[in-house]
């Protein structure tokens, strides 16, 4: 039932040859349409490590795949999803798993169609928890009176759109759910820009702190260096930083104090300092959501967003505090990191 056309590199992982372009936005299809071609992986994992078995889940939901039965995963065949596959088959192998991945055929339509209609159901539920979202802060916003909500609503919004864009790139066959998804998220932005124009959340550009004396705490770590790096580079020109005691320190005239007990931007909720810094001056970026995600991760500890970077930013931050005491110097190591990461994030 399927025309299989496979080889090996070398390390052992199955490469195949591209052989077309991804199906986006399929008709119904007929009895007489042609067969459609897929991209098949299926893997054997050993019973240890347990985490492989997570992480290779993850991985599949992530580039979008679906599962044809167990241990057996489809794509549409493409540039982009056969590296997919091709990078998934050399990390199972590395954690000691095995993998086929071949071009396939069906010659029953009926499996083509079942196949189409799981992509689109898969979109369509991630469309539909990102509707259900962006109509919740929606509500939040028509029932704030105050402009309350302003600031932490642009950065809800950049997250929207980022896993807006996300869903969309793994969308091989476009699910109707997705103009919803765009609706929702598009009225977001609208009330946002509405509000925008009654309530002042931020100071405007020009009268942003500039020149100040930012204190925090000595020893600084993940979050107080993030912070500092986005205080220097997209709020304050030219800042002054202190560092402390965190005990009986008096503050200054002035002085504006950030990841301290009772300082002007700390913890609020459970955001970090970097989300709080983000939402106050209200910088609208998804590059800098992104980035707060993995701080928010790594200081915080809980997980909450499960970004695949996490664990690789952490070991550079602890490698920079332990290699170097001077606080400045942990800035200066730590920022080199967040400028590549921002870049990496525009990109």
């Amino acid at each position: 039932m399927l025309d299989t056309s496979v080889s090996s590199d070398e390390t052992g992982a199955p490469v195949v040859a591209p052989s077309g372009a991804a199906t986006r936005g399929s008709p119904p299809r007929g009895p007489d349409a042609p067969a459609l071609e897929w991209l098949l992986l299926t893997h054997r994992l050993p019973a240890e490590p347990a985490y492989l078995r997570v992480k290779v889940s993850r991985r599949l939901e992530r580039i979008g795949s679906v599962a044809l039965k167990n241990s057996v995963y489809v794509l549409p065949p493409g540039e982009d999803t056969l590296e997919d596959f091709q990078w998934l088959s050399r990390e199972i192998a590395l954690g000691g798993g095995e993998t086929s991945l071949c071009r396939a055929v069906f010659l029953d339509g009926e499996t083509d169609d079942r196949l189409v209609q799981a992509f689109r159901a898969a979109r369509g539920a991630e469309y539909e928890a990102i509707v259900t979202a962006a109509e919740a802060l929606h509500r939040e916003l028509e029932d704030d009176v105050d402009g309350a909500t302003q600031a932490q609503g642009r950065s809800r919004l950049s997250r929207l759109r980022t896993q807006l864009a996300a869903v969309r790139a793994i969308d091989f066959f476009e699910a109707e759910e997705g103009e919803a998804g765009e609706r929702a998220v598009r009225a977001v932005e609208m009330a946002l820009d509405d509000r925008a124009s009654r309530f002042q959340a931020a100071p405007p550009p020009d009268t942003r702190p500039s020149g100040r004396t930012w204190v925090t705490r000595r020893g600084v770590k993940v979050d107080r260096i993030a912070s500092a790096w986005l205080i220097a580079r997209f709020i304050d020109p030219s800042p002054r930083f202190e560092f402390v005691p965190a005990q009986g320190y008096v503050p200054g005239e002035g002085e504006l104090r950030f990841d301290m007990f009772d300082g002007e931007f700390t913890h609020v909720g459970d955001a970090c300092t970097f989300e709080t810094l983000i939402a106050h001056f209200e910088l609208d970026d998804p590059a800098l959501v992104a980035i707060g995600e993995i701080i928010h991760d790594i200081d915080v500890k809980d997980e909450r967003f499960g970004r695949p970077e996490v664990p690789g930013v952490a070991s550079l931050v602890r490698g920079i505090t332990s290699r170097w005491d001077d606080d400045m110097e942990r800035i200066r190591r730590g920022g080199d990191i967040l400028d590549g990461l921002y870049e990496h994030f525009r990109a």
